[in-house]
């Protein structure tokens, strides 16, 4: 049983009665309905997101992965309704709201729900420039991350990233994937990353922490099939880049001493360290790595949690440079976790424009 499915397992049955109080209080403000009916729901609901996980992880079905989506739109939703539900009993006890006026509010909800699910399926090219000293010449790379792959984002993302990979072939000479190509939701079978088998450009890729949720062997199995060139705690010498992929560790995974990491510098090219989380990166700089690679806070993906991440990940997203010339760029993520809803933030590929200063 992989941890994603341990943690879904074990937060259905809290999350089921969460359901049965907030559809309580819900329609609380416009009618009242036995209170059999919203446990029924809530067990229905608990249900819904756990059964499916069994089946994904041995195979991944197009039911399963319809439950799946459901439930994480839902998931969403239920966030966006408990806030909306507070906000309009807070009011109610200073002025009385009409019951249209509650149903106004209430219906906020799946219109942004539209809003969300489109955004999150519409991937965004943006360009960022890093200038840097010691570059022979100048050069493109696309940088992408979080895709996550799984039950509600399955091989269509695939197909969507490959699309805009072989757009930017005539511009780019290279595509790095900084962690969690993989959700963990479902599992990874031997061509399932094939899709990318007719990009052109190199693609790089660097293991994160949900890659080894399902088992990180299918994961690299499926990107060698794709001819993804997979960087474990190993470098690769490519043009003027030198580029060191660190795995990220936890739990019985180790990570590389810093005698071992910085073994891997070469101090007569661009030093990148691609590493999933965007932590320690006054460190990697001190090293010698110019450019640090990173993922994982997905920006927050929306709105409110985007305004919890700023204060949580002191690099949530975007590109920053120190006194030194050295940069970290974290990408907001390809992909969705649990819910493939975005607000606030962005589905997308950066390409990062390496230029000599």
């Amino acid at each position: 049983m992989s941890f994603r499915t341990r943690r879904v397992l074990l937060s259905a049955p809290f999350y089921a009665v969460f359901q049965f109080f907030l559809l309580k209080y819900m329609f609380l403000l416009i009618c009242e309905v036995n209170d059999i009916y919203f446990a029924c729901a809530g067990i229905l609901i608990g249900l819904m997101r756990c059964i499916p996980v069994f089946f994904e992880e041995k195979k991944s079905t197009v039911g399963g992965r319809f439950i799946q989506t459901v439930d994480g739109i839902w998931m969403w939703a239920s966030l966006m309704f408990l806030i909306d539900v507070v906000m309009i009993y807070m009011f109610n006890t200073f002025v009385a709201i009409p019951k249209f006026v509650i149903c106004l509010l209430l219906a906020i909800v799946p219109v942004l729900g539209v809003y969300n699910y489109h955004k999150a399926h519409q991937l965004v090219v943006k360009e960022r420039v890093l200038e840097l000293e010691n570059l022979t010449h100048d050069i493109n790379i696309v940088h992408l991350s979080d895709v996550h792959f799984g039950s509600v984002r399955h091989k269509q993302i695939i197909s969507q990233i490959a699309d805009k990979l072989k757009e930017l072939e005539d511009t780019c000479s290279l595509a790095i994937i900084s962690g969690d190509l993989a959700d963990g939701s479902s599992v990874v079978e031997f061509d399932d990353f094939d899709g990318l088998k007719n990009v052109e450009m190199p693609i790089v890729f660097t293991p994160g922490n949900h890659d080894f949720y399902i088992g990180i062997d299918s994961v690299v199995e499926a990107c060698k099939n794709a001819g993804i060139i997979v960087l474990d705690n190993d470098k690769l010498e490519f043009e003027n880049l030198n580029i060191y992929g660190l795995t990220y560790s936890f739990d019985d995974i180790l990570m590389p001493t810093s005698d071992e990491i910085k073994n891997n510098l070469n101090p007569n090219s661009v030093n990148i360290i691609n590493y999933h989380v965007p932590y320690r990166w006054d460190e990697f700089s001190s090293m010698g790595f110019d450019i640090q690679l990173s993922g994982h806070t997905h920006g927050g993906q929306f709105y409110p949690v985007v305004q919890i991440a700023n204060i949580l990940f002191k690099y949530n997203k975007g590109l920053f440079a120190n006194e030194s010339g050295k940069y970290i760029h974290v990408t907001t993520g390809v992909g969705s976790m649990d819910t493939p809803m975005r607000w606030g933030t962005d589905s997308e590929l950066v390409i990062l424009k390496l230029r000599r200063k």
